[in-house]
């Protein structure tokens, strides 16, 4: 396993970091508690040291099995994220501060994952959503402020919306903000536009997110895949996305003349491969998702000529409306 600053922080996380929203059982059909403490351990064992979770990820039960399985060690570094109040996870340009992260809210959330992860600070806490309307308003500054000196968040990050990874830059200029969650995979490659540039040049972490597509990526989805009637990618995979998901996978695998099979290696390698990158987190539901996500780490970045071919796949999709 390799190791990487998370920006300007002292943190040092491993380059394939433990996306926990999967073993929450809240809209991911088919997780199984006892199953996901061995993936979270056989994830330590692996050298995974960065744990990514949030309250909303079924009402906190993703933030208790990691307390489970780690109880308060030090080895391991704790993301979570306050949900927005009114749990729209897209907001509209306009919306008001008040309405999504009051202050006594957040920091209300905030004492509520520390019970949940039985610790008294967490080393990440991330605002759940966010539009750069905030980031001038006194309360949110305020807010960012306060939960650093109180001690209970080393480090306040934001995990920005689906489809606009610049919808941050304003935050970040405040100085209050350490390290920013993405979306960021070989379709979507909007964040090297603005975002991975802004925080390479001002050491600011970068939490990459959704390497897989939700899926698509692994190579696994395909025009007559089927999932639980509660599962969320009934949503983001509705219509003809399925379909459309198919074509362009054999179209990537064809023009890297590779099987489908070493997909998702090469998936998790091309994020790593940006060096604003800090840490990748895939979602991990068992020790067989553990064992070979973490092979990516140590076979490195991708070489020049095959990233360069990836870059013709950018595809501009949003399934997340």
């Amino acid at each position: 396993m390799q190791y990487r600053n998370l920006g300007r922080t002292n943190l040092k996380v491993s380059d394939i970091g433990y996306g926990a929203w999967g073993i929450s059982k809240a809209q991911w059909i088919g997780a199984e508690d006892e199953e996901s403490l061995r993936s979270l351990k056989a994830a330590r064992d692996g050298g995974v040291n960065f744990f990514d979770t949030a309250l909303a990820y079924g009402d906190g039960h993703s933030e208790q099995l990691i307390s489970r399985a780690f109880g308060k060690s030090k080895e391991v570094i704790i993301a979570s994220k306050v949900p927005p109040k009114h749990r729209i996870w897209n907001v509209p340009a306009g919306e008001s501060l008040q309405t999504v992260f009051p202050k006594q809210y957040v920091l209300d959330c905030l004492d509520e994952s520390l019970r949940n992860l039985n610790r008294d600070s967490v080393d990440v806490y991330q605002f759940h959503t966010w539009i750069d309307d905030w980031a001038k308003q006194e309360e949110w500054q305020e807010t960012a402020r306060e939960m650093k000196q109180s001690g209970k968040a080393r480090f306040i990050g934001i995990s920005v919306q689906s489809d606009e990874p610049a919808n941050v830059i304003a935050a970040l200029e405040t100085g209050l903000v350490d390290a920013v969650q993405v979306i960021y995979n070989i379709f979507d490659q909007s964040p090297e536009d603005e975002l991975l540039p802004y925080c390479q040049n001002h050491n600011i972490g970068i939490i990459a997110r959704v390497p897989f597509d939700e899926g698509s990526l692994t190579g696994k989805i395909r025009p007559d895949t089927t999932f639980a009637p509660t599962d969320f990618r009934n949503s983001y995979f509705q219509g003809n996305r399925k379909q459309e998901v198919w074509d362009h996978v054999q179209r990537l695998v064809r023009d890297l003349d590779m099987s489908v099979e070493v997909l998702p290696e090469y998936a998790l390698r091309y994020t790593l491969s940006h060096p604003a990158v800090s840490t990748v987190i895939p979602g991990m539901r068992s020790v067989k998702h553990v064992s070979a996500n973490c092979t990516a780490s140590d076979a490195g970045p991708l070489p020049a000529n095959v990233l360069q071919k990836m870059k013709a796949h950018r595809w501009v999709h949003n399934y997340y409306d």
